[in-house]
């Protein structure tokens, strides 16, 4: 059975809620499909109007971070309990710049996604190296570590239905994109990393984005290779162009 493509938004730190409720009446029309689910990941504050303004339509509303307890002392972090009540069926989690400004480690992500799964949300699991990991030559190890840590304790069950976003951070934001070759050796390796710790059919079903630059111009050829099941999209996200990265064929 062919995967369904996943094709997520990922805006970071943009969008007054005012704006997210344009932004998303804007792309409305501009995303729709039955061929692929789409996902708009939206600041914490933005999350209840945008599920309100995609109502009725194929986009679901997902969160940039989620915290490993269910409730307490932990000022300015979002819980599980709360995505869920608002509606949120997937969550962003180890995003680089996550790791990188806020100090997440594979540690943290790993209980965030076993939190994830607790709770029926779905984690979008970020892994990718940086530029002197890539010219080093330690990319796939670098990225099979991560991958590894971040499934510890998930049952083969739940890992099916995980989504792992392969973003190199050499390329997010810079314009420049892996190529697709590259793409498509890193993904496969993720699939055959997963297929290790479970079995094959684990790794058939789970499905794993490319993410890093994605424009309407690459998706076509990046979503055409055999172990890329989409896309986790920052900056392009936010135009008009994501119908056109959603509607990519």
């Amino acid at each position: 059975m062919a995967r369904r493509k996943i094709i997520a938004g990922n805006w970071k730190m943009n969008m007054t809620p005012s704006e997210a409720v344009a932004l998303i009446e804007t792309l409305k029309p501009l995303v729709a499909t039955e061929e692929a689910d789409v996902v708009f990941c939206v600041p914490a504050i933005d999350i209840i109007p945008a599920m309100e303004a995609a109502k009725g339509s194929n986009i679901c509303i997902g969160a940039e971070n989620m915290y490993f307890e269910e409730k307490g002392a932990y000022t300015g972090e979002i819980s599980p309990n709360m995505l869920t009540d608002a509606g949120v069926k997937y969550v962003i989690i180890g995003h680089s710049e996550r790791r990188q400004y806020f100090a997440e480690t594979d540690e943290t992500v790993n209980k965030k996604v076993l939190k994830a799964f607790e709770h029926g949300i779905t984690p979008i699991i970020c892994c990718g190296e940086t530029l002197t990991q890539r010219e080093q030559g330690v990319t796939i190890d670098f990225i099979r570590q991560q991958v590894k840590i971040a499934l510890l304790g998930v049952s083969a069950e739940q890992a099916a239905t995980a989504v792992i976003a392969y973003e190199p951070i050499w390329a997010i934001g810079t314009g420049k994109v892996a190529t697709t070759e590259q793409a498509q050796e890193v993904c496969a390796a993720i699939r055959a990393c997963v297929g290790e710790i479970y079995d094959d059919a684990t790794a058939a079903a789970i499905r794993i984005q490319y993410g890093g630059s994605v424009s309407a111009s690459s998706a076509p050829e990046l979503f055409a290779q055999p172990d890329i099941d989409g896309g986790l999209v920052g900056g392009a996200a936010l135009k008009p162009d994501f119908g056109k990265i959603v509607n990519y064929k």
